[in-house]
């Protein structure tokens, strides 16, 4: 008898991770403004664990106007101190004013003509990269599409930002699938790659 095949074991069995797993990380998302709050929430990230800002996230929707850049970028030293007295967040103030310089870098590239997506889709040429990883030991931090990718949104304005943080990012938006083979999730993302 076959054993049925196993989730990527980096979600442990917490159940708000498992569905996080299960029916988001590795979707490939083309939405402007998914990507903008998931590339915000991941630069939260930096120093603690994905499932510290998961728990957050509905007090970081409440906080920052439901990720919409056009009422963030407007945020004064005022929100920006109402922010850092807010328990449903991380309170750091480096991470408070990243929030809002990535919203006036999403506005920037609007006015371009650039939008979110096709902004940052085009470090990987507008498809996901399906990558067949056995073990956690395989999967990189980052890569050079995530480089890439972290160096022309820090010049478009954007902070928190670094290459691991952008592959993060790229691997929960489904730009790379890096759920094992072995995982269920790997056939339905490769799948919604198609």
């Amino acid at each position: 008898m076959t054993q049925p095949p196993e989730r990527c074991s980096w979600c442990g069995t917490d159940p708000l991770y498992v569905h996080y797993h299960d029916t988001v990380w590795g979707r490939p998302e083309y939405d402007d403004h998914a990507l903008f709050e998931k590339l915000c929430l991941d630069g939260q990230q930096a120093g603690l664990s994905w499932i510290t800002i998961l728990r957050k996230q509905q007090h970081y929707r409440d906080a920052y106007a439901n990720f919409d850049p056009e009422k963030i970028a407007r945020f004064t030293e005022q929100d920006e101190a109402r922010l850092l007295l807010n328990p449903g967040i991380v309170r750091n103030k480096l991470k408070v004013r990243s929030v809002i310089n990535n919203a006036r870098g999403y506005l920037a590239l609007q006015e371009r003509g650039t939008p979110l997506s096709s902004f940052l889709w085009q470090f990987m040429d507008h498809k996901p990269l399906q990558n067949q990883w056995r073990t956690m030991a395989e999967v990189p931090t980052q890569t050079p599409q995530s480089e890439a990718m972290s160096k022309a949104l820090k010049k478009a304005g954007f902070t928190f930002v670094g290459p691991t943080i952008v592959y993060a990012f790229m691997q929960a938006t489904g730009m790379v699938n890096d759920h094992l083979v072995s995982c269920p999730a790997h056939q339905a993302c490769l799948q919604l790659s198609q």
